[in-house]
């Protein structure tokens, strides 16, 4: 197996990416391509590491890429015109079966539109959408879409639903995952005209379609680990997830700054130290990886633009689990035998 990742896109690209190939390198078994500007990436890993790429893995490679798709840029204009950018460079190694998952933490608009455009949507699918994972009580969340798609009509939330069902059933195990709608309530007739029409379509066609659909979930309802997968729009998903990442952050400073505030809570902390380790890990989102594009004919993930070497780590094992799971291989078969019927 290859992974192929976009060095060049993130916030903190490219150390936070390189560091975080390393880092997973001796926990997958899968080779990494580290794609971008050549001359870069080799300075940077000699400067991080006293060593060179060969010394430190042979199963770590580098593709040259001349350019970089900015957070600013256009993303239709960036795909057609920075064709040696590192995101097109991976797009069309993928397309071309020179890489099994591709990775990037760029541009959003320019990945779904690269995606879409030159590795290609799943027959019968009308939009991809980006499924993100949170954590969830003794569980874990699966929320799309997470920012692809501003805009939807009910068929694309529809859709959302199916691929989730397909996704949660091959990466988790659970035949029958548990479909909810965000809405601003639990009642039928709540909600925007998006949601109302959404929920009839859901209620009409789950069965149909294999979808468990549970009806509508308010947002203080999502982590209750009774849910495996909330669809919406891109819009109110992003906002969601967001807002989520924030309060975790929040949680923690919080409990970090009561239990230093002084000697005595600092030593009343002491018992209590492996719960609160074990609290901190279950907030943290960085341990769930990056977000996968569903309803692309090869797997892509997208990482969160913040990403730090940590995020990066997780996101390439993640990414090697989802090229095992042949989730994207169930989702064409899924879709082909809808078509059918």
């Amino acid at each position: 197996m290859i992974i192929l990742l976009d060095v060049m896109g993130g916030d903190n690209a490219p150390d936070a990416n390189i560091k975080g190939a390393i880092n997973a390198i001796d926990q997958i078994k899968a080779d990494i391509v580290l794609i971008g500007k050549e001359q870069v990436i080799k300075t940077r890993i000699r400067e991080l590491y006293g060593k060179s790429i060969e010394e430190i893995s042979p199963r770590l490679k580098i593709q040259n890429a001349t350019d970089t798709i900015e957070m600013e840029d256009i993303p239709t204009v960036a795909i057609k015109r920075k064709k040696d950018s590192s995101m097109v460079v991976g797009f069309k190694m993928l397309k071309e079966g020179k890489g099994d998952v591709f990775i990037s933490a760029g541009n959003s608009g320019a990945l779904l539109t690269g995606a879409t455009l030159l590795v290609g949507r799943i027959k019968g699918i009308d939009r991809p959408a980006l499924a993100g994972i949170l954590p969830a009580y003794k569980s874990r969340l699966v929320l799309i879409d997470s920012g692809a798609n501003t805009n939807c009509k009910p068929i694309n939330l529809l859709q959302f639903a199916q691929m989730s069902t397909v996704y949660i059933r091959n990466t988790f195990g659970v035949e029958r995952p548990k479909i909810g709608l965000l809405n601003i309530g639990t009642e039928e007739t709540k909600g925007n005209e998006l949601t109302k029409e959404s929920y009839i379509l859901l209620k009409e066609k789950s069965e149909e379609l294999g979808i468990n659909f549970i009806g509508n979930v308010e947002g203080r309802d999502a982590f209750s680990g009774e849910i495996d997968a909330i669809v919406t729009d891109g819009f109110t998903g992003n906002i969601f997830l967001k807002a989520v990442e924030g309060i975790g952050k929040f949680v923690k400073r919080s409990l970090t700054d009561s239990l230093m505030k002084n000697i005595l809570s600092k030593i009343a902390s002491v018992p209590t130290l492996p719960a609160i380790k074990r609290f901190s890990k279950s907030m943290d989102y960085k341990s769930y990886g990056g977000a996968l594009f569903l309803g692309v004919k090869k797997p892509v993930v997208k990482a969160h633009g913040s990403s730090d070497e940590k995020l990066f780590e997780f996101t390439i094992k993640q990414a090697e689990q989802f090229v095992n799971n042949k989730t994207v291989d169930n989702l064409i078969s899924e879709f082909e035998k809808v078509k059918k019927d």
